[in-house]
């Protein structure tokens, strides 16, 4: 069932104030996270997709203009509110221009940052058709199919951009789904090789019988069935670029024939004694660990080695959840675009058919009026007339799920949501897999991190037991005997800690 509790980030500098305003707003119904700085409220809006953002434009270090900006461009959906002592026009001006729904000044009344929140979040449901993080898939967060802005994958961007115009052996690890090929395909379109082909072979899909052939070649008789000569995909790729992905699997026997291929620059086909050789640039893949498979005997030592010149390592989805957002906006596109294309081809063949077969009665009735509904409402619902948003608690799920399939899952389970949404114009909780549906929200991070200057030790403790304490008081609905059990205190003193916080 999904969750009707919205989810507010605070950013506000002045501990009493946000103080005061969090339990406000928690005694109205929405559950309250609090910021004390720019780069706090950053991190949290990195790890947990918020309805609302409430941020003071005044704060030190990142300003709330930065919050607003970060917060918009990752959630085009988040409502956000500013507040600030230093209200003009021209703040306001700028506020809504940078993507706030509505501006409320010192001092005020809780009643008028009520009544904003009530407008602004009408206002979203009102226009639930807007583009999900369009903005966001731009050249900025791509790498050539690639799409992120986490800084592991930025930092996976700039490694390719440096590798990609060497002719380095190339070994890119990472689980299943993370997008091997499509990093080596990014990796060849960047290089000197780009006007070649680019040859792909799951080295674990080919019977070991067979493998050796696949990748060298064979002639005529070589073996049973080897009715003529054929070239392998190490010819296939001359000038280009090869990409064994598992190259793991091999075999001992065929590994060295590998070796002596990529040391050498040459090899024989199958059953012949003629050298042939090649101009390839080898890109491999594995969802293996070859380190330890060379330890236990299992991979040559040689052959790693020739192999890891450069090794490139593909994060999990599960370690780059900020882009989350990101790629499920392009799955959305993606989908779309192929319904377009259907849709209009389909419409183009009704059409011809109709025109030369299907006349009389009988033929209008099926080029009319079913026709018509499926090219109508069906068609409607994915040629683009409408955009397909998510809504943020689905997207709260989707973060939530630890993803063992990586981005290949999460495309597939975007598929599915698109399907079972039935023209809905937002993807909600119930249109996911069960998996995901059943996946519990991330508690809202809690970050700790030593500053470099130092820190107040009591100061930061004291902020964690008003945290434990407010979170206590919001699972039990203000019941202070419960929040006391909760967290194992008496009732009195719960409610003398209560006291000195809110001095």
């Amino acid at each position: 069932m999904p969750d009707l509790q919205r989810h507010i980030l605070l950013v506000e500098d002045e501990a009493a104030l946000r103080q005061a305003i969090a339990e406000q707003l928690t005694d109205h119904g929405y559950q309250v996270a609090q910021a004390e700085s720019g780069e706090a409220a950053l991190s949290r809006l990195a790890d947990f997709a918020f309805d609302i953002i409430i941020t003071d434009l005044r704060l030190p270090g990142i300003n709330g203009s930065e919050v607003l900006e970060s917060a918009v461009a990752r959630y085009p959906d988040i409502v956000a509110i500013v507040v600030t002592g230093f209200g003009t026009v021209k703040d306001a001006v700028e506020a809504i221009k940078r993507g706030a729904w509505d501006f409320v000044s010192k001092p005020f009344q809780i009643d008028e940052l009520l009544h904003a929140l009530d407008s602004a979040l009408e206002q979203r449901r009102l226009k639930s058709e807007n583009a999900y993080l369009r903005a966001q898939l731009d050249e900025r967060y791509r790498f050539e199919g690639l799409i992120g802005k986490s800084a592991v994958m930025k930092r996976l961007f700039q490694l390719l951009e440096t590798v990609a115009p060497t002719n380095s052996t190339i070994l890119i690890a990472g689980e299943t789904g993370t997008g091997k090929e499509v990093v080596a395909r990014a990796i060849h379109h960047n290089s000197a090789r780009r006007s070649q082909r680019f040859v792909a072979l799951n080295c674990s899909a080919i019977p070991e019988t067979l493998l050796e052939a696949e990748l060298f070649g064979h002639v005529r008789g070589a073996f049973t069935g080897a009715i003529g000569n054929r070239q392998g995909r190490f010819e296939q790729a001359h000038k280009g670029t090869l990409f064994l992905d598992e190259v793991g699997t091999m075999s001992t026997a065929l590994q060295t024939k590998l070796l002596r291929a990529l040391q050498e620059r040459e090899f024989e086909r199958v059953g012949d004694s003629h050298t042939i050789k090649v101009d390839v640039r080898v890109i491999a893949a594995t969802n293996s660990d070859l380190a330890k498979m060379v330890a236990d005997g299992q991979f040559r030592e040689d052959l790693f080695y020739r192999l890891n010149v450069i090794p490139i390592q593909i994060p999990s989805l599960r370690d780059r959840k900020e882009d989350i957002p990101l790629l499920v906006q392009h799955f959305l596109d993606k989908i779309q675009k192929e319904g377009s294309g259907a849709i209009a081809s389909r419409r183009a063949a009704e059409r011809s058919r109709g025109s030369a077969s299907l006349s009389g009665e009988r033929g209008a009735s099926l080029s009319g009026e079913r026709g018509a509904s499926l090219s109508g409402e069906r068609g409607a619902s994915l040629s683009g007339e409408r955009t397909i948003t998510v809504s943020q608690d689905a997207m709260r799920r989707l973060m939530a799920y630890h993803w063992p399939g990586n981005v290949r899952q999460l495309e597939n389970a975007i598929e599915r949501a698109v399907a079972f949404s039935a023209g809905r114009p937002q993807i909600d909780v119930g249109d996911l897999p069960s998996e995901i549906q059943q996946a519990q929200e991330a508690d809202i991070p809690s970050a700790v991190t030593l500053p470099e200057d130092g820190m107040d030790l009591g100061s930061f403790i004291g902020n964690i037991e008003r945290e434990l304490i407010e979170r206590s008081l919001e699972r039990t609905g203000g019941n202070k005997g419960q929040a006391a059990k909760l967290l194992g205190l008496k009732r009195t003193t719960l409610v003398e800690k209560l006291k000195r916080i809110l001095k």
